[in-house]
């Protein structure tokens, strides 16, 4: 599944490419293309916050090869589809691959024990950073032929992996509910307190983890630096990740779970404040800021992820990885406006606000680690010890 999340995150050309797409051969404004582009985003988020309960419903196995199939069909056709067929079948696409995707999180989840999922979210995430550092470059020289081929491609290796993959996947029926678990996804959150304190936080640390890819390259370039910093700056994150996420979460695979995500969410804080302090150059104090946040989601990311997959009862995997992804991803549709609005109106508290408000989602953290966790009928508690750890 792993080498399967770093083909396709490889072959992801659709939300790189759609809006230049759009406004280049399809001739639309830049307005109806960043709906349309927009409609593919808000379809995921729906998907990631409620899909979940499909696979629980009816095995992740087979909603993943039905989701997987028609995101490949639909991809491919893009060349052929209406400009106005493209404003329905775009939520939809957006939607079902989002659906695909807590499929296969929850396949991985269910195949190893509580405790040791760390790993294999850490395993997962290098697979998909590995896929968008190949990407983007595959994609713009695919693009010189056109970006009807880029479509074509994306859709078609779509539908190998799902052929590829489908005999190779775990049977990933329905789970059973245990007896005495709760019925449903919302009854299961009303009891456990920790998670409802860390969700919040959750969000919190997206909407400054997001300025990266928003007010960030606005703040570089209206300070006079070249676009070659903020693209060695996404560069050496990715890198950082790349070399560092599998040691890590090795080696803290048995520290309790909210204290390294506390940790990492104070780096985060640390790391957008540093960038602006100016006094050594605009230029430095992004470098240094960009590895001290990076190694703030190094320690979150997977942490943060596995331990949500280990809270979960058996039963509601997918509910409950959805519900992580959707409040983890909520920064892609609100961190532009807000940070923008910020920036626009006074631009040099952007990253003083940032750390204050990452810092916050640290203080959650840090509130949700203190609260007990509810026995899970039927498995393990989530802060049960791992084997061998020593309490």
């Amino acid at each position: 599944m792993a080498a399967g999340r770093l083909v396709s995150s490889a072959s992801s050309f659709l939300m790189l490419f759609l809006v230049l797409y759009l406004t280049g051969p399809r001739g639309l404004g830049v307005v109806p293309a960043g709906v349309i582009a927009g409609s593919n985003g808000v379809g995921a988020l729906l998907g990631n916050v409620t899909g979940g309960r499909f696979g629980d419903r009816h095995g992740h196995r087979r909603v993943l090869l039905v989701a997987a199939t028609v995101v490949g069909v639909l991809t491919a056709l893009i060349p052929w589809q209406p400009t106005w067929l493209l404003a329905v079948t775009m939520p939809v696409t957006g939607y079902l691959g989002a659906l695909a995707s807590l499929c296969q999180g929850a396949l991985a989840a269910l195949a190893v024990p509580p405790g040791s999922r760390r790993s294999s979210v850490a395993v997962s995430r290098a697979a998909s950073n590995a896929g968008f550092v190949i990407g983007p470059p595959v994609g713009a020289l695919l693009a010189t032929r056109g970006y009807d081929l880029l479509f074509v491609v994306d859709g078609v290796l779509a539908l190998v992996l799902r052929h590829a993959t489908s005999r190779l996947l775990p049977p990933g029926g329905p789970v059973r509910r245990p007896d005495g678990a709760p019925a449903g996804l919302w009854r299961a959150l009303r009891a456990d307190r920790p998670l409802l304190l860390l969700l919040p936080g959750v969000v919190l640390v997206d909407l400054v983890y997001r300025q990266l890819y928003s007010t960030l390259p606005l703040y570089l370039r209206d300070h006079g630096q070249p676009l070659a910093l903020y693209t060695l700056l996404i560069a050496l994150g990715s890198g950082l990740i790349l070399v560092l996420e599998i040691p890590v979460a090795l080696w803290l695979r048995r520290r309790p779970a909210l204290p390294v995500v506390a940790t990492g969410y104070a780096l985060v804080a640390v790391g957008f404040a540093v960038f602006g302090i100016t006094w050594a150059g605009v230029g430095v104090a992004a470098v240094a800021g960009m590895v001290v946040l990076t190694a703030g989601e190094i320690l979150y990311k997977t942490t943060a992820t596995a331990h949500v997959l280990d809270a979960a009862p058996p039963h509601l995997v997918g509910q409950y990885q959805g519900l992580y992804t959707g409040a983890a991803t909520s920064g892609t549709m609100l961190s532009a406006p807000l940070g923008g609005i910020v920036y626009a109106a006074a631009p040099g508290s952007l990253w003083p606000l940032c750390g204050v408000v990452a810092g916050m989602g640290a203080v959650l953290a840090i509130a949700a680690g203190r609260v007990p966790a509810p026995a899970a009928a039927g498995a393990p508690s989530a802060h049960a010890p791992a084997v061998g750890e020593v309490t």
